[in-house]
Parts: C-alpha cells; sequence; structure tokens
C-alpha cells in the first residue's frame, strides 16, 4: 500500500516515460501570447505582484547598491509557484516534492552566500557566530550553534518544500483510494473534502515559494 502511494512520486512509473522532469518548463507553454504581445490584464497584474515582491525583497536584502539582485529571488518565486501549482494537476509529475529538484536550489544559493561572505566579509560573518550580549562563558557554546545552524540551512530549506508538497499530495491520494468503498451519498462527502483540501493545497503551494524566496533573500542578508 505504502508503496502504491509513494510511487505517484516516482519519475518511472507515470507512463513509464522519462519526460517527466519535463514538466518544470510546462509553465512556460501555459503562458498566454497575449501575455507577451500586448499590456493585457494578465500582464499588468503579474507586473504588480512582482513589483510588490521587488519592494518587500529590497527592504530584507537592506542594501541599496545592487538592486537588481531582488530579480533571482523573484525567479526564484516564480519557477516554484509554477511548479508547485503544476503539481496539483492530473498525471503531471510533482517536480518540487523531490529532493534532488529542491536541494539543486537550496544548495547553490546557500553556497553561493556562504563562499561571498566569508571570502570578501571574513569578520562580519565571524561576528555573526557570536549573538551581540552573549555571556562570555556561552560563547564557545554559540559559535557550535550557530555553525550548525548554517550548516543545516539548505537542507531546511529543501526539505520543507519538499515535505510540504508530499504530505498535501499523500493525503489527497488516501482519500481518493477510499472512494471505491464508499456509498454514493459518503461519496458526494468526499468531493467536498477533496475540493477544500485542493483550495488547501493551492494556498500551501504560494505560501512555500514565498517562504523559500523570502529565507533565500533574509540568508543573502547576512553577508552584507
Amino acid at each position: 500500500m505504502m508503496m502504491n502511494l509513494f510511487s505517484s512520486f516516482d519519475p518511472t512509473t507515470n507512463y513509464n516515460t522519462s519526460l517527466n522532469w519535463m514538466s518544470t518548463l510546462i509553465g512556460m507553454i501555459l503562458i498566454p501570447n497575449m501575455f507577451w504581445l500586448i499590456p493585457s490584464r494578465y500582464k499588468m497584474l503579474w507586473l504588480k505582484v512582482i513589483f510588490k515582491l521587488h519592494m518587500e525583497f529590497k527592504i530584507l536584502t537592506n542594501t541599496n547598491q545592487s538592486q537588481g539582485s531582488t530579480l533571482i529571488f523573484i525567479s526564484l518565486f516564480m519557477f516554484i509557484l509554477f511548479n508547485n501549482f503544476l503539481g496539483l494537476f492530473p498525471y503531471i509529475f510533482t517536480s518540487t516534492s523531490h529532493m534532488s529538484m529542491t536541494l539543486s536550489l537550496a544548495l547553490p544559493l546557500w553556497l553561493s552566500f556562504m563562499l561571498y561572505g566569508w571570502i570578501n566579509n571574513t569578520t562580519h560573518m565571524l561576528a555573526h557566530l557570536v549573538p551581540q550580549g552573549t555571556p562570555p562563558i556561552l560563547m564557545s557554546f554559540m559559535v557550535c550553534i550557530e555553525t550548525i545552524s548554517n550548516l543545516i540551512r539548505p537542507g531546511t530549506l529543501a526539505i520543507r518544500l519538499s515535505a510540504n508538497m508530499i504530505a498535501g499530495h499523500l493525503l489527497m491520494t488516501l482519500l481518493g483510494n477510499t472512494g471505491s468503498l464508499m456509498s454514493i451519498y459518503m461519496m458526494n462527502f468526499l468531493i467536498i473534502i477533496q475540493i477544500l483540501l485542493l483550495i488547501l493545497e493551492s494556498a500551501v503551494s504560494m505560501i512555500q515559494s514565498y517562504v523559500f524566496a523570502v529565507l533565500s533573500t533574509l540568508y543573502s542578508s547576512e553577508i552584507n
């Protein structure tokens, strides 16, 4: 039973094709041509979202020197959001539920932040290991804690995203498998629950992409 549940996240089980990872690019196909040709309502709405994210990420980075750096995190937010939403459609491979996908996003970002910070702002990075106001007797202990917390950051980013995607899909799969055993009256109740879960998963998809981008922005702000 467990193998059947988790087989929906296996790239080799969906129609036995090796093109399942291509679902990460389907989002570009779904964008209508009108979005690119004329300033349609879709484009104006999306520009408002991008501008709002730019202003928020600009505040979080605490710097005015490289204003274009916020576009990296906006692109990251858009990419994760598209893939999270695509995973809610039937027969579409959920790429963000795999650690190979989430780690490939989190690890290069964290590694680039760490390398840049330790090479260019070594004193500032060392000061981060001891929070302000720490008693002298606890300084060595706090250095160990802060070092461990820095090392597990890419793992926590990746696990948070993939675990939230897997949990919602597994719950919907579990409830869907019990549909054939229910009466017609309970089936109507099950459909209502599934619709509510789908709405919840849509909110989780937006929240998790936003959390991933915001935490990446906060990590980058610590190296300045």
